[in-house]
């Protein structure tokens, strides 16, 4: 049986942050990724090491979206900002108007410890922990990762974890940001 810990950069995805956010605790959720991980209910992510848990569809209202979709008289807000005190600054583009889309589905990630340690970025001492987790909007089949990850990704950059993507990933990304924006 694998046991799912809590890291400490799930814990930034709270109200008021512009990123999702869920009404149940994150232990709740952990557990749950638990549960869904030792039933082997999950799909492989971008790399080894890496998996999806989706939500139940009774559960996704609980999971709040950030998104809005980008229109003529959307207003957008960039800022240089950086996640955590040790990575390097990026420009952050938000919406300061519009109204959030409705849920469809939700995605849980979950890294292995192995992985986490790559980058010595382990929160707990369990077997995998949830770093994060989308409301995926209605009308999208498959959120895309956004450009700024792949990138500390692909080049190994501080808050990054190894990964290589296709030309088509890249394209999907961006284009997926063309579309759509974090509501401030």
């Amino acid at each position: 049986m694998h046991s799912v810990g809590v890291s400490e950069f799930v814990k930034r995805q709270k109200p008021e942050s512009g990123k999702t956010y869920s009404l149940f605790s994150f232990d709740k959720i952990a557990k749950y990724a638990e549960s869904k991980l030792n039933k082997s209910e999950y799909k492989p992510g971008y790399r080894d090491g890496v998996i999806l848990i989706d939500v139940e569809k009774n559960d996704v209202n609980k999971f709040i979206c950030p998104y809005i979709k980008i229109n003529r008289d959307t207003i957008l807000k960039a800022e240089v900002t950086k996640r955590r005190t040790n990575e390097n600054n990026y420009i952050r583009i938000k919406a300061t108007n519009g109204k959030h889309l409705k849920t469809n589905r939700v995605e849980l990630i979950l890294y292995r410890s192995d992985v986490l340690k790559e980058t010595n970025e382990n929160s707990t001492n369990n077997d995998w922990e949830l770093i994060s987790f989308h409301a995926i909007p209605e009308g999208i089949d498959k959120l895309p990762m956004g450009p700024i990850t792949m990138m500390r990704n692909q080049l190994q950059l501080p808050g990054g974890t190894k990964g290589n993507y296709t030309s088509e990933e890249w394209a999907q990304s961006v284009e997926f940001w063309q579309k759509y924006a974090l509501k401030e």
